[in-house]
């Protein structure tokens, strides 16, 4: 159903793990993991314009504010008219709403593809066939490591099962590492714990959008919620996908600090472009200011 996300993920996954094999083998566990990263360096360049101009948007979104509050308040017994106002002040500023979704559904088909790729190189389990169902009949050893995984052919599927970084399976959770999970935890603890401060420093770094009770929530939930997630989440995924997730969250904050920087530096261009505007209107000292003739 998803071929359309999964071959495209996996043909850039490949793209990348032959670049990097070239100097540390096929079955080289660094190899496998620089590629994800690569991967996910790859989507997030293509996407910082989107971002940056979603990010424009949203500081003049915050500007416009009090006139938002003010045409709801004024038109709030017919949603209808409110929702017109909006939708011209909107356009009136160049705000585009639903652009901010592009990156985010981006990221999610690329995280589901690339989850799924990498899983289904072991499809010995119940639930490593299919995204969200799971099969009676999963594949044997044998039969799995001379199955092709999308663009992957069977002996890529064999060197990534054999491949490892320090003692750890790239396929390995903590939760059930077994008789690897010191080896496991080297990998996966500093994993997690890039992905959840990376996490809350990003929701940092982000300017809340209004002061209601609302903003307050979702800020919250920003800066505590989402982290605890990733370390939840670090003891159930493997080592291969928290990989994914640390990059990505470290590129997020990256990007937001650089991002909070450029509009920083634009507003401070536009208040020095405005009070040389001023200084030019301004009559000079001692010269007596013009009247302009009825």
């Amino acid at each position: 159903m998803l071929d359309v996300v999964y071959y495209p993920v996996s043909a850039v996954l490949w793209c990348w793990h032959q670049f990097f094999a070239v100097a540390l083998g096929p079955d080289s566990g660094l190899a496998w993991l620089l590629a994800v990263v690569a991967v996910v360096v790859t989507v997030r360049a293509l996407l910082v314009r989107t971002a940056l101009r979603q990010a424009r948007s949203q500081k003049v979104l915050r500007s416009l504010q009090p006139q938002l509050d003010a045409i709801r308040h004024t038109h709030r017994a017919d949603p209808r008219v409110q929702a017109e106002k909006i939708r011209l002040l909107h356009r009136e500023h160049g705000v585009r709403m639903f652009a901010g979704f592009v990156p985010l559904i981006a990221q999610g088909l690329v995280f589901l593809g690339l989850f799924h790729v990498l899983r289904s190189f072991d499809r010995t389990g119940a639930y490593a066939v299919g995204p969200f169902t799971a099969t009676d009949s999963p594949l044997s050893v044998e039969v799995n490591s001379a199955t092709a995984n999308y663009l992957f052919g069977a002996p890529e599927v064999r060197a990534f099962l054999d491949a490892g970084l320090f003692g750890a399976p790239l396929s390995a959770t903590l939760s059930g590492a077994g008789e690897v999970f010191v080896a496991v935890a080297v990998l996966a603890v500093p994993l997690v714990l890039i992905a959840a401060l990376a996490t809350h420093f990003t929701a940092r770094l982000t300017p809340p959008i209004g002061d209601n009770s609302t903003a307050a929530i979702m800020r919250t939930v920003s800066l505590w919620v989402f982290p605890v997630g990733a370390l939840i989440g670090g003891a159930i995924l493997p080592v291969v996908v928290l990989t994914y997730f640390a990059t990505n969250a470290l590129w997020t904050c990256g990007q937001q600090y650089l991002i909070r920087r450029t509009l920083d530096a634009e507003t401070t261009a536009d208040r020095v472009v405005v009070v040389a505007a001023a200084r030019a209107a301004a009559p000079r000292p001692g010269v007596k200011p013009q009247r302009r003739k009825r």
